[in-house]
């Protein structure tokens, strides 16, 4: 299937790879990052991080992506085949984030269709609780949020439509799609900026505290943005890439994408926190006590803030969630990609039959996300696939990638048709720099992971272990497509 695919045009890849890249995580989680580790200083470890690890590996992935026109596990399999469980591990993980962020758009689009009339209410933390994200009550887990479960179900209908249609569909949508998101965001937060109060809450995003440079988890924190961020090593952008057309100049377009993603990140973050001081000056409420990360701003406090602003509310609010469905949109079609294109790789599939079959699984694993505790069943899920299984696998890539396949056979292919050149300091960032830095931040993501994990937890961390684990080995132990 992937030697065939292929994007229509070098833009209609920028933009897949822009809405790759831009996702719910840009809108919920930069703000709340920046704020907490730093403000205005967070900057520097933030640059840093982006240039020392995420343009060099999205570089690197470009470039295999390009050369080798195959599936990840095709690709890992070729380098050493015992290598090739690392890819099913990598792109399992990768499928079982695409289930649990297609409920949290679910919740979005709950909400984007309540945002008219402000279905919330006056208690928007109840409403989400009671029709949309459930609680932490395990009891709950035999319910089932209706809602929740039909919004997504409709989402993951829409997916299959354009999905099986050739990443020709995943283009064009997102060349539409991405040019709106950055028309609706800039409406919306050129607005916030108008608001009473606006420069309290940017003053509070960038008050510098020099001292948190001396922080080493400000710094991992840093580097675990600029992963989650740019999608890095989570066999995405190689997928996308090795539907490129040739003569691209893929050095540049690297550059393209980290500027776009860092530049709207940045903008969002402005726009949050001028919403939040608004918002702070309206109810007297400190702005400490209005800031929260991800479900509880998106889903609680910005609603509040929505019924305080009159007909503007009624014309933000729902371009707000819309932006959020967009967003999040174009960024599930490339968590989608890695596992279709092994999976059709592997075993002779069709798209359609390949889409077909994940759809449905996901499906199933929709139902289970829209139990009465969807948002805690979300929160535990994306702590241990992030911070214990892709970070692991992202490490051992830079090994294998450094050092087994060896990085310097792809320079001739980055630089043939690129402005900027890459050479031995890129070289020395992929062999030796990277595989530390991301073992570095993977120990502190574990050992903050375990400090916090209840039973209920081990449970369900156990339970994806097995699945991840028992479905690599068996694919796997397949015989391998003659490529």
């Amino acid at each position: 299937m992937s030697q065939t695919s292929q994007w229509n045009s070098v833009f209609t890849f920028i933009m897949a790879m822009i809405g790759l890249t831009i996702g719910i995580g840009n809108i919920w989680r930069f703000s709340y990052v920046l704020y907490s580790n730093g403000g205005g200083s967070f900057f520097i470890p933030y640059v840093i991080a982006i240039l020392v690890m995420g343009i060099p590996f999205l570089i690197l992935e470009y470039g295999l992506g390009f050369s080798f026109k195959k599936s990840f596990s095709n690709l890992m399999h070729s380098i050493r085949p015992e290598f090739e469980i690392i890819a099913w591990m990598l792109v399992l993980f990768v499928f079982i984030v695409v289930i649990y962020y297609m409920i949290i758009l679910g919740w979005d689009f709950a909400y984007l269709l309540n945002s008219f009339n402000f279905g919330w209410g006056n208690d928007p933390a109840s409403f989400f609780t009671s029709y949309v994200g459930g609680s932490s009550n395990l009891a709950s887990f035999t319910t089932i949020i209706f809602p929740t479960l039909i919004c997504t179900l409709i989402l993951w209908t829409v997916f299959w439509v354009v999905s099986i249609k050739d990443v020709k569909g995943i283009g064009k949508l997102s060349s539409v799609l991405i040019p709106l998101l950055f028309i609706i965001m800039i409406f919306v937060f050129v607005y916030a900026f108008t608001l009473p109060g606006f420069n309290m809450g940017i003053a509070t995003l960038l008050n510098p505290n020099w001292s948190a440079l001396l922080n080493i988890n400000v710094w991992l924190a840093a580097f675990g943005q600029s992963i989650f961020s740019l999608s890095i090593g989570q066999a995405m952008v190689y997928t996308y890439a090795s539907y490129l057309p040739k003569n691209t100049k893929l050095v540049d377009e690297v550059l393209i994408v980290v500027i776009a993603n860092s530049l709207y990140e940045i903008f969002i973050a402005f726009g949050v926190f001028s919403i939040l001081g608004y918002m702070s000056m309206a109810s007297s409420i400190p702005m400490d006590e209005l800031i929260t990360q991800g479900t509880g701003l998106i889903f609680i406090v910005f609603p509040q803030i929505f019924n305080s602003m009159g007909i503007m509310g009624h014309i933000i609010a729902p371009l707000l969630f819309l932006s959020i469905l967009f967003a999040g949109f174009t960024s599930a079609f490339a968590l989608f990609e890695p596992l279709l294109s092994s999976l059709c790789d592997k075993f002779s599939w069709s798209r359609k039959k390949g889409v077909t079959i994940l759809v449905i699984v996901a499906g199933i694993g929709t139902v289970i996300f829209s139990t009465g505790i969807s948002s805690y069943l979300v929160e535990i899920v994306d702590k241990f696939v992030n911070n214990f299984g892709i970070l692991i696998l992202i490490g051992i890539q830079a090994i294998i990638f450094g050092w087994f396949y060896g990085v310097e056979k792809v320079i001739p292919v980055l630089n043939e048709f690129s402005t900027i050149k890459v050479g031995k300091s890129w070289i020395f960032i992929i062999k030796y720099l990277l595989p530390i830095i991301l073992i570095v931040v993977w120990i502190f993501g574990v050992v903050n992971l375990f400090e916090s994990m209840n039973f209920a937890e081990i449970i369900v961390d156990v339970v994806i272990s097995v699945i991840v684990v028992g479905l690599a080995v068996i694919f796997t132990k397949q015989n391998p497509k003659k490529s």
